[in-house]
């Protein structure tokens, strides 16, 4: 996986609880919302579905056993909500710092990561991986970070000067996506079942050619996704360390291709984006990302012909889709860090 970390925060800002009761009380900017819930009764929360995140993560850390501190916060942020843009792994790993900060705990950021996860896990209830959590923790200012996810070693791989990061947010709610997420990752567990190996990423592209045939068919298909994407981050990340930014945009190309014909994971309205950006002078590549079925694209673009592309591609898609996209034109920042006001 090759992702950056964007130059987009969540923010929570806190102190000790004074109510000597440990009660936690949140109040979420963004939301307009109040959520408060006790430490020895970590529960989910139908009505402020946003907290869950902050409470699995409590819940994981009580669960590993550290004493923890209650607290009251105030959570804000400028990650778009369900775009795909990891504004819950942001949350996860936001509330880790908190937490370590306020309750000296000494985790390193490869632990903040695999807690966050945990806590979509197993509280939420969101089968994830682990690189939305791992970026957000580990983020490189200027650099993507090529994440091998078994060992949870990052490379920073340079992003080339005068190539801009375009995200564009379709605006079409993502649905379905916790479900449709959970059935993909079963499919593709049971490919590696099949396959006789741990996982998918243990299949070179010979190896599932031979072996393909055993498969059922959409299995095969989703599996067929996979050990491409792979080859084509390798490949991606090899032509990023030469500054080789006209090999990466096919590939972003084809990532979506494969996304949209095997993973079956875009939706028309973020195919006719990519398609609309593809088309622009300067676009290297362009593709969903994401999670699917809805959110959001990122482009490469020269960044010279950025003010052009942006115009042009919200126009067409405004035109054909009937909506008003938002644009984010973004730079890969440092991942997550705690600070004493």
């Amino acid at each position: 996986m090759l992702p950056i970390a964007i130059d987009r925060d969540i923010t929570i800002v806190a102190a000790p609880a004074r109510n000597g009761t440990g009660r936690v009380r949140l109040y979420s900017t963004h939301f307009d919302q109040r959520s408060a819930f006790d430490l020895n009764d970590i529960t989910k929360s139908a009505r402020e579905p946003w907290s869950n995140y902050i409470r699995g993560v409590l819940w994981v850390l009580q669960g590993e056993g550290h004493p923890l501190t209650a607290f009251d916060a105030v959570v804000a942020g400028d990650v778009p909500l369900g775009a795909g843009l990891s504004s819950s792994a942001a949350l996860e790993v936001a509330t880790l710092e908190l937490c370590s900060a306020l309750n000296g705990l000494p985790l390193d950021q490869k632990t903040k990561a695999l807690l966050g996860q945990r806590a979509e896990n197993r509280f939420v209830g969101v089968q994830c991986g682990i690189m939305d959590q791992l970026i957000a923790a580990t983020g490189v200012a200027d650099h993507a970070v090529l994440i091998d996810c078994r060992s949870l070693e990052g490379t920073p791989v340079p992003l080339p000067e005068g190539v801009s990061v375009v995200v564009i947010n379709s605006m079409v709610e993502r649905g379905l996506v916790d479900s449709a997420y959970n059935e993909r990752r079963r499919q593709c567990e049971e490919a590696a079942r099949l396959l006789g190996v741990p996982a998918l990423r243990d299949v070179t592209r010979e190896a599932f050619a031979r072996g393909a045939d055993a498969l059922p068919p959409v299995v095969r298909q989703r599996a067929a996704h996979v050990v491409e994407e792979n080859d084509r981050t390798l490949r991606a990340a090899e032509a990023l360390r030469a500054g080789d930014i006209a090999t990466v945009g096919p590939l972003f190309n084809e990532s979506h291709r494969s996304m949209r014909d095997l993973f079956e994971i875009t939706v028309p309205a973020i195919d006719t984006l990519v398609a609309l950006a593809q088309a622009q002078p300067g676009c290297y590549g362009s593709r969903m990302t994401g999670g699917g079925f809805g959110g959001c694209t990122v482009s490469l673009v020269n960044a010279d012909a950025v003010p052009a592309f942006v115009a042009q591609v919200a126009a067409g898609y405004e035109a054909t889709i009937g909506l008003q996209p938002e644009v984010y034109v973004c730079r890969a920042a440092d991942g997550s860090e705690a600070r004493a006001l």
